[in-house]
């Protein structure tokens, strides 16, 4: 199981569902943990009555069924906890592709997924503990005449814990956790993706003297 858990974090989002299914293939009896703990890039419907879409995730799924809440592309689910807290899990999709109304440069393809779990503890003296875990899958594609055809995908996962005043209600205090990680994934994602990416693409191949590398 830890083997395969290693492994699912070192293939691409965008192979990774193909990638879990042989997973669970092989290890049938552990489908339920390999479930609970790989992160797949997120799905958008169309809700046919009010023709707004939504995200599908296991948060809102019902046996083979998605419950519809508002938000377009990014959602919010809440529910209770065992523990009498709650946790609420916030959802984004991004497409930057060329055909899709995020389109963004030269991006042929791009997905910016990202999952945000939060759990809420019992409040206690006009505080309470929140525990957020974020994943954020990034997918880019370019393709020009110029630099040719690129990709260039990841994942990273993190965790963040504090105890806070819930004075200005646990939806701000929860508002700005996430802003904050998101943040830090975004600058891990740029050190780590791209910062790595044109170290080595530099180190292999050295631009000409006074002309910078830069990513799309």
């Amino acid at each position: 199981m830890e083997a395969a858990m290693d492994l699912m974090r070192r293939i691409s989002p965008k192979e990774s569902e193909t990638a879990l299914s042989a997973l669970m293939s092989l290890i049938p009896h552990h489908s339920a943990d390999l479930l609970s703990q790989v992160d797949l890039p997120l799905q958008v419907c169309m809700d046919n009555v009010l023709m707004k879409e939504f995200i599908l995730c296991e948060y809102n799924r019902d046996a083979d069924s998605y419950r519809y809440y508002e938000g377009g592309v990014s959602s919010v689910y809440i529910w209770d906890d065992d523990s009498q807290g709650f946790v609420a899990c916030f959802l984004i999709k991004k497409d930057g592709s060329r055909t899709a109304d995020g389109k963004r440069g030269y991006l042929q393809e791009g997905s910016w997924d990202a999952i945000h779990v939060i759990e809420v503890g019992l409040e206690e003296e006009g505080r309470a503990h929140y525990c957020l875990t974020s994943t954020v899958m990034l997918s880019l594609t370019t393709e020009n005449k110029s630099s040719g055809t690129f990709n260039l995908s990841g994942s990273i996962r993190r965790q963040m814990t504090l105890d806070l005043p819930i004075a200005e209600g646990h939806l701000c205090n929860m508002g700005k956790m996430i802003e904050e990680m998101e943040g830090k994934l975004r600058n891990s994602l740029d050190q780590v993706y791209f910062g790595k990416t044109r170290e080595m693409v530099c180190t292999l191949r050295p631009p000409p003297e006074g002309v910078q590398l830069r990513l799309p």
